[in-house]
């Protein structure tokens, strides 16, 4: 199993006992928003797709990780997706589930970790992100570790019944 350990937190892979976190974190509407979600997922979708989370990042070009503190509980998922291993670089998202853990650093440490695992194990040259122009907390943490507003989509997200802009970032690798 992948760990990779900070200092208060860890990533790991997804394991069946994920279900519920996952069901939770996908299931509520409130976040939809981050990652374009319109419709609710079932269990059983959920735990299918947790029975393929083993597949390589080569095959499926996509990585999901679960952050946990050092109590061992499930607190956000970081994701790579659109990898794409010719060209050397991959999307990235976070996501700190309970506004209770969010501000204390989970965020930048799972960050991190997972761009020094992108340098190290998957030879990336560049990472991206996209965050929408009012997420003041993510745009701070990004641009923290080195990831630069490239672009501005102009009414990129319709949410709530009005357009919103959003930032395009991307890290390049020395």
């Amino acid at each position: 199993m992948l760990t990779l350990q900070g200092k208060h937190i860890y990533l790991r892979a997804l394991e069946p006992e994920d279900l519920d976190f996952i069901y939770t974190v996908e299931n509520d509407e409130s976040i939809w928003e981050l990652s374009s979600t319109q419709t609710p997922y079932s269990r059983y979708l959920i735990k299918q797709y947790l029975e393929n989370a083993h597949k390589d990042i080569y095959e499926v070009k996509q990585l999901r990780l679960l952050i946990a503190n050092e109590n061992h509980d499930s607190i956000g998922l970081i994701d790579l997706f659109d990898f794409d291993f010719k060209n050397k670089r991959a999307g990235i998202g976070i996501l700190i589930y309970s506004k209770s853990d969010r501000q204390q650093g989970y965020g930048r440490e799972a960050l991190e970790l997972l761009i020094k695992y992108t340098e190290t194990y998957l030879n990336l040259h560049q990472l991206y992100c996209n965050i929408s122009e009012d997420n003041k907390a993510s745009l701070k943490l990004f641009e923290s570790n080195g990831f630069i507003k490239i672009g501005l989509k102009k009414d990129w997200n319709f949410t709530d019944g009005s357009y919103n802009n959003e930032y395009f970032l991307q890290r390049i690798s020395n």
